[in-house]
């Protein structure tokens, strides 16, 4: 290892956590990686990256599983939490369905860091919890202050990815977050990034990248029971 230390990162083959595992064995970290089954071709790519073959170590678990959690994250000083439960793009989900992975979910795993004595844990939220606020002022920039309205998000009424994922279950993920910080004394930080857009390094499309291309380019979406896939 070299000296550096264990990172885990959660929801390891999606886009984002990807291109985070990547960039942790570049420098060098030895990375705990979280998914639904290790030996799934889907995690293949993670298992071509550069250093994988010595630094990176696949958990199978998931957001509700605390005793899996548990077993990722120890011995890690690092945790990024970025799984998020996400349907295929062309499903019509209620929303209340994502809100125990999500919010149960954060809660698990900082749960876990709090028993494995994680320094520093960094929680992939959205712009999605700041940018629904009819009661804020208009012109004023929106900062740490600005949380999106359940309550208004509710009313949307909206049938999409994003409406039914961004909007409640992240907003609520990351408030459950900041709370459990203020009660455990846990050293977090979140990130609320808006359009996250690049390269894949999977082989197949991942729901929420679906939902971008069908949103900027207007595919046609088909869907399968664990992945969106694409097609002109």
């Amino acid at each position: 290892m070299g000296g550096k230390e264990r990172v885990c990162v959660t929801g390891a083959r999606g886009f984002l956590a990807s291109w985070i595992i990547k960039f942790l064995l570049l420098k060098g970290y030895h990375v705990h990686g979280t998914v639904r089954d290790p030996g799934d071709d889907k995690n293949a790519h993670l298992k071509e990256l550069d250093k994988a073959s010595e630094n990176l170590q696949l958990f199978q678990t998931d957001l509700l599983n605390s005793d899996g959690l548990c077993a990722a994250i120890a011995g890690c000083t690092g945790v990024f939490h970025v799984a998020s439960p996400a349907p295929p793009a062309d499903a019509v989900i209620n929303s209340e369905e994502l809100m125990e992975p999500a919010v149960t979910g954060t809660r698990n795993v900082l749960d876990a860091c709090l028993k494995t004595e994680v320094k520093k844990v960094v929680v992939v939220s959205s712009i999605g919890a700041i940018a629904l606020n009819p009661k804020w002022p208009k012109g004023q920039v929106m900062n740490e202050n600005c949380w999106s309205d359940l309550a208004f998000c509710k009313e949307i009424k909206a049938e999409s990815l994003f409406a039914t994922i961004v909007l409640l279950s992240k907003t609520a993920a990351e408030s459950e977050a900041w709370e459990y910080a203020k009660r455990s004394g846990l050293s977090i930080v979140t990130i609320c990034p808006s359009v996250i857009i690049g390269p894949l390094l999977q082989p197949t499309m991942n729901s929420s990248s679906l939902y971008l291309l069908k949103f900027l380019q207007g595919f046609s979406t088909e869907s399968d029971d664990d992945h969106a896939i694409y097609k002109p």
